[in-house]
């Protein structure tokens, strides 16, 4: 298969939206590429490939997200794309790869000002907050847990409300944000049963303790630097239904709706989105 046969699309982040996201364009037949940003830390890795970033590989479903160190390797998986690709590299080092056909804002910073992605691919897709067609993107999906999956083609995306969706009846309270800026600690590995007081880490030295009972869902890596108000951990109260590998509900939708996005806009082009024939049905 030629280089220009294979479409390109690079997704800004490395969380599980950004993850989601990139399962459904993988299965649709892109190569796709994760850009790591910092900022927020991501926290919930078993549904994420960011891990890939320090253990060469990780896994979502099924599909593997590969480490790569340079665009060359970019260049060269658009020659037969097996695996996702992530890396530290940043948009400024990707673009002069080659033309990219969607480019994926799916950071999530809910605070930080949003660049104008417009005139830098084909598609621009905005995820969440701060995203207007009309502004920074050709296309804005919603991320908020009310409207979440919505394709925004006028207007703006809901502004973030800082209330988190209710899992098991539980919001922000099954959360631990860092209460300022530090080096953070764990030994603790996602999957692991816990209970409210329990230590599960240190910021800067200074013990955290669980919020609640149940299963620790996501938490931020060992040795990372976290700014204050940043997530550190989650805790699934809902027992035997918890949920922390994988592709979630709302992940699910977000991922779908990119997706439906990039196929409309192929549609209204010269020629058909390419899709594998075992993903067709997707």
């Amino acid at each position: 298969m030629g280089l220009s046969a294979v479409r390109l699309a690079v997704i800004l982040g490395t969380n599980e939206i950004a993850s989601a996201v990139a399962v459904y364009l993988h299965r649709a037949g892109y190569c796709v590429v994760l850009s790591h940003d910092p900022n927020p830390p991501v926290m919930r890795r078993r549904m994420a490939f960011h891990d890939a970033l320090f253990a060469d590989f990780a896994r979502v479903e099924n599909v593997i997200g590969e480490r790569i160190e340079g665009s060359v390797d970019v260049f060269n998986a658009l020659r037969a794309p097996r695996h996702v690709l992530v890396t530290w590299l940043g948009l400024l080092d990707l673009l002069p790869v080659r033309e990219i056909d969607v480019l994926v804002d799916a950071r999530m910073q809910k605070r930080d000002i949003t660049p104008d992605l417009r005139g830098l691919t084909r598609l621009s897709i905005g995820l969440g907050p701060g995203f207007s067609p009309s502004a920074n993107c050709d296309v804005a999906i919603e991320t908020r847990p009310a409207q979440s999956g919505q394709i925004v083609r006028h207007g703006w995306t809901a502004t973030a409300d800082s209330a988190p969706a209710l899992l098991g009846g539980v919001g922000a309270e099954r959360f631990v944000y860092s209460p300022y800026e530090g080096r953070w600690h764990t030994p603790v590995e996602i999957g692991t049963r816990i209970y409210k007081g329990f230590v599960v880490g240190h910021l800067s030295g200074a013990p955290l303790t669980a919020p609640y009972d149940g299963i620790l869902r996501g938490i931020v890596r060992d040795g990372s630097d976290v700014p204050a108000g940043a997530k550190l951990l989650e805790v699934d109260p809902r027992g035997r239904d918890a949920q922390w590998t994988g592709i979630d509900r709302r992940g699910r939708g977000i991922a779908q709706a990119t997706l439906t996005a990039v196929q409309q806009h192929r549609a209204a082009g010269v020629a058909p989105m390419p899709l594998h024939a075992a993903d067709s049905k997707l």
